[in-house]
């Protein structure tokens, strides 16, 4: 995870212009551009904890630095042209989730660039190494996704009669597709039987419900993800409403650089 003196570094020389330069541009201040490819609704959350870490680095929305939000809304086709249009703001910095950084990575990006993200960065090609990333990429990733297989496995103890496993995934990123061809795999293993139900809004996380318990469902496995965490208090809510015994994870985290 990005520090407050690395953050420092990246925004400090925006700040402290050259007093011609200040004079030239006294209205405008530097850019913190804000890209992912999910929809923007539900997750004002991040956007709250992007002010909270800036200010903690003295950083401030409006007043010495300004925050631009770019979503996608889903769909991944449009993070090159909203990457485009930070580049062409200036931003001195991009804070992406994995979708936006691999659109940054694609795009050949020399602004500073800063994700979080739940799968392994090296593995996706976005750094060289968690202890030297070159290049313009730093970040944090949550191992989660990695812990399908053994969450799976948790379940299973938990409720060891249940043949039918339902699992709830958000839409697919990289450590989704690659959490659920594990929990997969796993699930044959133990004899069990997966009914997996993707969720792209509330909606969708209701009627998914309403389908394991229509296909016998007897547990419940969450997918890992932004979607599925930022929507955890319906899920649970919904889990208990219809008895299911549910697990989900709980991110660990690792910083890159």
């Amino acid at each position: 995870m990005i520090g407050r003196r690395e953050l420092i570094t990246l925004l400090g020389g925006a700040v402290a212009w050259p007093l011609a330069a200040r004079a030239q541009q006294a209205d405008m201040l530097p850019v913190v551009g804000l890209l992912r490819n999910t929809p923007s609704a539900s997750f004002e959350h991040i956007v709250a904890a992007l002010s909270r870490g800036l200010g903690e680095a003295g950083f401030v929305d409006g007043r010495n630095v300004v925050i631009e939000q770019r979503w996608a809304e889903g769909r991944d086709d449009r993070l090159p042209a909203l990457l485009a249009d930070l580049i062409g703001r200036k931003a001195a910095v991009i804070v992406a989730n994995t979708q936006g950084a691999l659109a940054a990575k694609a795009a050949g990006t020399t602004a500073p660039v800063v994700f979080a993200t739940g799968s392994d960065p090296v593995r996706d090609g976005l750094v060289a190494s968690f202890n030297r990333p070159g290049a313009n990429f730093t970040g944090v990733t949550f191992i989660s996704s990695d812990l399908g297989t053994k969450r799976l496995e948790l379940l299973h103890q938990l409720v060891p009669k249940t043949t039918t496993i339902a699992m709830l995934v958000g839409p697919d990123v990289p450590e989704t597709v690659a959490e659920r061809a594990d929990v997969q795999k796993a699930a044959q293993a133990f004899g069990q039987q997966l009914v997996v139900a993707q969720a792209t809004g509330l909606g969708e996380i209701a009627a998914a419900f309403t389908a394991f318990v229509e296909r016998g469902a007897g547990a419940l496995f969450v997918g890992t993800g932004a979607f599925t965490n930022s929507h955890r208090e319906a899920i649970v809510a919904l889990a208990a409403h219809r008895a299911l015994p549910a697990i989900r994870c709980a991110n660990s985290s690792r910083s890159v650089g």
